[in-house]
């Protein structure tokens, strides 16, 4: 079935996208959900009312429960750690009801917190007396887009910065691409094997593997498309990436597709990022003004153009599977692979499929070739990485640094330290490894540093876990976040993170009652074997480093 819906899908093409119709027909009341609505959908896209609301049900900001919602809290883990969502919740009700409260996650303020989002604009850091001017009636939109304006530290610790270099202007910084078309597919293969580009979306996975399998796959009709769906709390890199170096992400998937022979590129963005996909539709309209989209790009027989889609609010999105059954209009729920992406990707389509800082690499390879760029970093990690830091560092913001930079330089060199007495951090996400701060002298940014000691890099996005932050708290945090999210597909991750959460409530709550350590590891060991995929099958690595390095803490609602 899901198939024959990719075909119809793929029928009506990117211009008569199904799921931008779902997210049009929310934008009056919050919800898609209505049978009027559901029916007009289903007739227009030729599917069963059924399958439409299956999918339009599913999404934080399409479904029933966000309908008549105003304004949104951010409930991410950085704002939680940061203790100050309790008090903005508090603050917004003098402006909304209840009702009109809603919840989001995450807004990529961590460097912040206190993070909401009103009207189609990301705010964080606001004092009760801001939030009065916000809300006044009598502030206009200019005066709101000022203080919605997201300010932090960006520093590069390179010799000559790449991702944070300034922007020259579209004609220089596109110029290498010209020398690249002349040059052939062949060669850029060549500089891509030699520069060990791994991808930055968390797998870490060999770029130049996944370019020519996709390149070699049979079809006339391919895509390149951009997983801009950053939902990590505490990782704002794609984010900082689409808002202040929009063109190296659109640049990169240019390559992409004259490498693969697509003529579409499709670039996903979380709805949590307005200024993002309002950027990144500003860099593509000056693009095409410029000629560099569309037809026979720089007098070649390439043609290629670049649409973007919004989100609706899903962390699952952030799977590529999941990612690909949503722009199709589908019920975003993990496909079972192989095939992959690049032999069966977006309408079933060979699709090359990377994240934001992936693509934002690719100029740095054409201008430096790839054995400078593997010089930078680690025979096996290779390249500039970007990291985030939240609002418990002095000098939180974004860090450019090489692979293989010590974890310590980072945190202590060039973020200064923490504010407050911190115990933990956790990297990569909520499915990121979770290590006590004795250990960050002990590894350094690459993949291998962190799988070793038995974490995970992943994006790259640091949240702090502060001494006086319960530990037993932040694990039901992390369990509950995984049963928010799941798109249910398979029964472990649905069930399993369920059951997971309720276990540490009952703990909390009932002062009588303590969880037996065998019961919990066999339910994080079937979560870990037997999900579908990295949401259910992830997150028991950090509650695992919590058991064992926070033994102490945790005790008193253990079994002995």
């Amino acid at each position: 079935m899901s198939k024959n819906l990719s075909a119809i899908s793929f029928r009506k093409g990117m211009d008569q996208n199904h799921f931008e119709r779902m997210v049009k027909a929310a934008e009056t009341t919050g919800t898609a959900t209505d049978q009027e609505t559901v029916r007009a959908l289903s007739e227009a896209h030729l599917v069963g009312d059924a399958i439409t609301l299956g999918a339009v049900s599913f999404y934080d900001f399409l479904k029933k429960e966000n309908e008549g919602k105003k304004v949104f809290v951010c409930n991410g883990s950085a704002c939680l750690c940061a203790k100050s969502q309790q008090t903005l919740q508090t603050d917004l009700t003098e402006h909304f009801k209840e009702e009109e409260i809603g919840h989001i996650c995450c807004l990529g303020r961590c460097h912040e917190a206190r993070a909401f989002q009103y009207q189609d604009q990301n705010y964080s850091g606001k004092s009760n007396a801001e939030l009065k001017s916000i809300f006044n009636n009598d502030s206009d939109a200019a005066e709101n887009a000022d203080a919605a304006l997201d300010q932090y530290h960006v520093e590069s610790a390179l010799d000559t910065p790449i991702l944070t270099a300034d922007f020259p202007g579209i004609d220089e910084y596109y110029a290498p691409l010209k020398k690249c078309f002349q040059a052939g597919q062949k060669d850029l293969l060549k500089e891509l094997k030699d520069s060990k580009l791994r991808g930055r979306g968390g797998a870490g996975f060999p770029l130049h593997f996944k370019w020519d399998s996709c390149r070699e796959a049979e079809g006339e009709i391919k895509y390149i498309v951009c997983n801009a769906d950053e939902g990590d709390p505490g990782a704002y890199i794609d984010k900082y990436l689409m808002e202040k170096q929009p063109h190296s992400v659109l640049l990169g998937m240019i390559v992409a597709g004259w490498f693969a022979g697509a003529q579409t590129g499709v670039l996903y963005i979380r709805a949590e990022y307005p200024d993002s996909i309002r950027i990144i539709n500003k860099a593509i309209a000056d693009l095409k003004e410029a000629g560099m989209l569309g037809e026979n790009i720089f007098g070649s027989d390439f043609s290629f153009d670049l649409k973007t889609i919004k989100g609706a609010g899903a962390y699952i999105c952030g799977e590529e599977t999941a990612l690909l059954a949503s722009i199709e209009g589908q019920r975003p729920e993990v496909r079972v692979r192989p095939p992959f992406p690049t032999v069966e990707g977006l309408f079933r389509k060979p699709t090359i499929l990377n994240n934001v800082e992936t693509f934002a690499n690719l100029r740095a390879i054409l201008t430096m070739g790839g054995e400078a760029f593997a010089a930078i970093g680690t025979e096996k990690s290779s390249g500039p990485k970007l990291v985030s830091l939240d609002s418990h560092f002095v000098r939180p913001g974004i860090y450019e640094v090489a692979m293989g930079t010590p974890l310590s330089v980072v945190t202590d060199d060039l973020a200064g330290g923490f504010k407050v007495p911190v115990k933990a951090i956790q990297v990569g996400g909520p499915l990121g490894g979770l290590l006590p701060v004795a250990i960050i002298e002990e590894l350094t940014v690459d993949f291998e540093s962190f799988s070793t000691a038995g974490f995970l890099l992943g994006h790259a996005g640091i949240v702090c876990i502060p001494e006086n932050f319960p530990m037993i708290e932040y694990i039901e945090h992390l369990f509950q976040f995984t049963a928010d999210e799941s798109c249910g597909k398979c029964f472990p991750c649905r069930l399993g993170s369920v059951r997971g959460q309720e276990l540490i409530a009952k703990a909390r709550k009932d002062d009588n009652y303590q969880i037996d350590p065998i019961l919990i590891h066999d339910l994080l060991d079937t979560l870990q074997q037997t999900s579908l995929c990295a949401l259910g099958g992830g997150v028991p690595l950090p509650i695992k480093n919590a058991l064992q390095y926070f033994e102490d803490e945790l005790r008193p609602y253990f079994k002995s």
